[in-house]
């Protein structure tokens, strides 16, 4: 079954259900997606709708400070609680030490020397993190490692 049929059931689900917060979440996500097809004219695919959800969790996880650091409280708590219900659409979280390997391997393997590769590396590491990382944390390790 594909994330966007997935994603489909789901909200299905909610609506029979009456999760008013989890059915607004997942039709916010449907029409990122459906957004995102239009302009593309073409149908997503996973990756694609990785990327989506992705960007919708940031985004939440953005907002929430911006309310926390104005006092905002009930809106922090419901923009914490939509990352949450979009983040069980991301696969499996990579530990600290299964990135570390990655990197490593991902530096060893483009031959990258100093800081001036990064781009290689981060290149070489974004399909198979994508998804199982946060990719400004990668993107420090790696910087850490060619010694930025």
């Amino acid at each position: 079954m594909s994330l966007k049929a997935r994603i489909n059931d789901d909200m299905k689900a909610a609506m029979r259900g009456g999760e008013k917060l989890r059915l607004g979440t997942i039709r916010m996500l449907m029409a990122a997606i459906k957004q995102r097809e239009v302009d593309d004219r073409r149908e997503m695919a996973d990756a694609d709708v990785l990327q989506i959800v992705e960007k919708l969790i940031k985004q939440r996880r953005e907002a929430a400070t911006q309310f926390a650091s104005a006092s905002r409280s009930d809106l922090e708590a419901k923009e914490t609680e939509e990352a949450a219900i979009l983040a069980a659409y991301l696969p499996a979280a990579l530990s600290d030490a299964e990135v570390r390997a990655l990197v490593e391997e991902a530096v060893a393997s483009t031959g990258a020397a100093g800081v001036r590769d990064m781009g290689k590396v981060m290149n070489a590491l974004r399909p198979k993190l994508q998804g199982r990382a946060d990719m400004s944390q990668v993107s420090g390790l790696v910087k850490a490692r060619l010694g930025g």
